[in-house]
């Protein structure tokens, strides 16, 4: 199991935006989904996006709406997470992680047996 490093958290304005990424050191991401966590404070490890192997599937929470997009760069070995229109309650610490497959099968973080140390993105006026 190579690193996951994860990026491009800090601060922003609320509506504002944000891109993480998350650098797999890991051929083909391991040939596994990645998927993106968040940790708010006093709060349970929320799964709000993944996307397969292939890219052919993505999956979204419903607290994110249609402001975030997960995306993927082979050639790179990274995938991003574009966050739109950011509210206070986005406030966490974001991980991504290896899922156990190729494929998106849940957001629990059983479904996930590989995590990156985490990024903090706080969101204020």
């Amino acid at each position: 199991q190579l690193p996951l490093v994860e990026s491009g958290g800090g601060w922003v304005q609320i509506g504002g935006s944000l891109r993480l990424s998350c650098a797999s050191s890991d051929y083909n991401f391991g040939d596994r989904a990645i998927g993106w966590f968040r940790q708010a404070p006093g709060k349970d490890y929320e799964g709000i996006s993944c996307i397969s192997l292939n890219g052919d599937t993505v999956t979204y929470a419903d607290s994110v709406g249609g402001r975030f997009t997960i995306s993927k760069d082979n050639a790179k070995n990274t995938v991003y997470l574009q966050m739109n229109s950011l509210k206070p309650e986005d406030t966490s610490v974001y991980y991504c992680a290896r899922a156990r497959y190729s494929w998106c099968s849940g957001s629990g973080v059983g479904e996930f047996d590989f995590w990156g140390p985490g990024t903090q993105v706080t969101v204020s006026s």
